[in-house]
């Protein structure tokens, strides 16, 4: 397993805080029929074969499970991690993405418009942070989400809760962040729209009385094996713009030695 591989070179690199995987059933990109595993019971696996790394789905995808379900995997997995996950947790994928809807139609699942699916991850993250921290069974009736005798057992290691890692960037989901994130990842791009989006979520968090600083803004980035030079000025730009938790983002196949190369070549540089 080559991410197996490359997590354990990136445990033992104190300069890499954290490692990611992404939830989808089928490719994105590449060869649509190529192989592709599911990124939750993955995650368990390189779980158990690392000590160090943090560790989450960038992001889970909130219309693929129930998420009371959902609950028990990232407990399960907080466990057998020793307490290092965060939950990575969307509102799913994007309807104008050319490929958004053939991996729902080919497992069955719903895809709902984006009112309904904005309002279910709300829903979901309050289900979520309640499973984790309530010490009696209770019921859940939103809108989108029901539930009778709610409870979680084990709770998961991190007190009160693993942290809730927000990926986004329409307003509507940033009105969920303000609510409910400890962390906002967005996509890398327009840096100035970035900034835009980051000072939208801290009038978002203004209005419900909430510090802005309180959520750690967090950027996704391409990496260029060949261009290096161009990722760390990407880097610098992020860092420069508040954006203090930056994400990685490495093409396959993974060369040898690929996570010594990204902390010398690229973290170590931007530090």
């Amino acid at each position: 397993m080559p991410s197996l591989r490359v997590w354990r070179e990136a445990d033992a690199i104190p300069e890499i805080e954290h490692a990611w995987l992404f939830d989808h059933l089928l490719p994105i990109a590449g060869e649509l029929d190529g192989p592709i595993l599911e990124g939750w019971t993955l995650l368990s696996a390189l779980a158990a074969g690392t000590r160090r790394l943090r560790l989450g789905v960038l992001v889970t995808s909130n219309r693929f499970r129930p998420p009371a379900m959902l609950a028990k995997m990232a407990t399960t997995v907080d466990i057998v991690s020793g307490g290092r996950l965060d939950l990575g947790i969307g509102v799913g994928s994007r309807p104008s993405h050319p490929l958004a809807r053939r991996e729902y139609e080919a497992h069955g699942l719903p895809f709902h418009d984006t009112a309904h699916a904005v309002s279910a991850l709300a829903e979901a993250c309050t289900v979520i942070r309640r499973l984790w921290t309530a010490d009696a069974p209770f019921d859940f009736h939103g809108e989108q989400v029901r539930l009778t005798g709610a409870f979680g057992n084990p709770k998961p290691i991190q007190r009160p809760h693993p942290p809730i890692l927000i990926g986004g960037r329409s307003a509507a989901t940033l009105r969920v962040v303000a609510e409910h994130a400890d962390l906002w990842n967005i996509p890398g791009g327009d840096l100035d729209d970035i900034v835009r989006r980051s000072a939208l979520l801290d009038r978002y968090c203004a209005e419900i009385g909430r510090d802005p600083a309180s959520i750690t803004r967090s950027l996704h980035l391409p990496v260029s094996y060949h261009r290096p030079d161009a990722t760390r000025e990407a880097i610098g730009e992020a860092l420069d713009a508040g954006f203090r938790h930056v994400v990685l983002g490495l093409p396959t196949p993974y060369p040898p030695g690929v996570a010594r190369w990204v902390a010398d070549e690229l973290v170590t540089p931007s530090l």
